[in-house]
């Protein structure tokens, strides 16, 4: 095996950074390879460096540990750079949410979609695409790795902007096959489930039994008719003939279906976290950086970290520099004519073989036609909202806001538009530029 020089930009997350070292330094298979932690704020970087040189030593994982905050020292000679930055994360986006709120539009989430998907392309993308171009410059043939959201558009910008070879990753399709176990009363690790489509707006093409071959997706169709409780997405499923998934708040970021109905619904059950609601946040993260300070001492376990956090970068990473031939549910790439009725130059969720060479995704045919107009029109939504972020073009910006179906008023669009550009001004000097 090959020693790898790992670099992990935006480490210094309370939530995520700990997870993602576990992903990491739980692998024996990369032993003797480099980890170098990056993050420009010292106070964060220091205890996560300190935190994996606990775990580095008690695992016995014989990684080489470093740490900087400047991504220029990081980034010579890397084989693969993990990217998980934001901006005020919490803060900013619970604005994105909010602004809309205000003008009478009814999103959920704001994250990769709607009128909060726009606002965090619009600050989000520059941030990514200034560390793609490091990486260009510095490491030109690494792997990027992206966890950053909004994920297609942020792999969109990097695709179209740099010659940096990037892969996107989220989580969603564990859910959706755990979701399918349940409804089927299977394991759902003898399921086989085809999705593809866009990341948080993947739909289930196939599913069967994976010893026998079955075709189990007429049980789902028949389970759709009268589901045991209201979904967005079980509502999707009977009109549409498909099931879209990873959950309700992710596939309604793209749709205009947010009546007050599923607002009321999710709000009964104590599903708001996607609307307004962001009381005790602060308090939940200085609890976790208590806890990681109490690791780093020795005074609690680290046992729960070993494995991380259920993302897929290290296994693909393994998949390339060991030439695995591994399979993968869904990854984010470049179309490349794996879906036949979307863009080629669209960030497309599909399965994927990865292998020495890179990432083959399958070639899943034409999405029905009633899928891929939704999905051809968030596509062309996000071109507009990446050149929108690159060249701060407030035209342009305009324009994504208006193509998204989430908004359907010239007035009321303007205002979100121009609010957002007001309360996030400092993280959008773009804007600022062109006057």
């Amino acid at each position: 095996m090959t020693n790898v020089k790992i670099v992990v930009v935006g480490i210094g997350s309370a939530s995520f950074g700990p997870k993602t070292l576990g992903d990491i330094l739980s692998r024996s298979e990369l032993s003797g390879s480099t980890l170098c932690l990056v993050d420009i704020r010292p106070e964060a970087l220091e205890p996560m460096e300190k935190l994996a040189t606990r775990m580095n030593e008690e695992w016995s994982t014989g990684l080489k540990i470093q740490a900087t905050t400047d991504l220029t020292e990081a980034l010579p000679g890397a084989n693969f750079v993990i990217c998980m930055l934001e901006a005020n994360r919490d803060r900013l986006w619970q604005l994105d949410m909010q602004i809309p709120h205000k003008y009478g539009v009814l999103q959920v989430l704001g994250e990769n979609g709607g009128p909060g998907g726009l606002s965090h392309t619009l600050r989000t993308v520059p941030l990514v695409l200034d560390v793609a171009r490091q990486t260009e410059k510095h490491c030109p043939d690494a792997w990027f790795l992206n966890y950053t959201n909004p994920l297609p558009r942020v792999c969109r910008a990097i695709k179209k902007y740099t010659q940096v070879k990037a892969i996107g990753f989220c989580h969603g399709i564990g859910r959706t096959v755990r979701v399918i176990g349940d409804i089927l009363d299977r394991d759902p690790d003898q399921l086989d489930i085809k999705a593809a489509g866009l990341n948080h707006f993947h739909w289930v093409l196939d599913v069967r039994i994976k010893t026998t071959g079955e075709d189990v997706y007429p049980l789902l169709r028949e389970w759709a008719v009268n589901p045991k409780e209201r979904h967005l997405w079980s509502d999707l499923f009977r009109c549409f003939g498909y099931l879209p998934f990873p959950s309700d708040d992710h596939v309604g970021e793209y749709l205009p279906f947010m009546h007050v109905e599923f607002f009321q619904s999710w709000k009964k059950y104590g599903h708001d976290h996607w609307l307004l609601h962001w009381d005790g946040k602060d308090v939940k993260r200085q609890t976790m950086w208590n806890q990681i300070n109490e690791m780093i001492g020795g005074d609690r376990s680290i046992d729960s970290l070993f494995g991380g956090s259920g993302e897929r970068a290290i296994p693909v990473l393994l998949g390339i520099r060991d030439d695995l031939n591994s399979h993968e549910l869904a990854l984010n790439i470049p179309n490349e004519g794996y879906i036949g009725n979307l863009p080629d130059d669209a960030i497309v969720e599909v399965p994927a073989i990865v292998n020495g060479d890179g990432i083959d995704g399958f070639c899943v045919g034409d999405l029905p036609p009633q899928i891929a107009a939704w999905c051809s029109n968030q596509v062309h939504v996000a071109e507009l909202a990446v050149d929108a972020a690159v060249t701060g073009d407030r035209t342009v910006a305009l324009q994504s806001l208006l193509a998204d179906p989430v908004t359907n008023d010239i007035e009321t669009a303007e205002k979100i538009l121009d609010e957002y550009l007001a309360v996030h001004a400092d993280w959008l000097p773009q804007f600022e530029r062109n006057g």
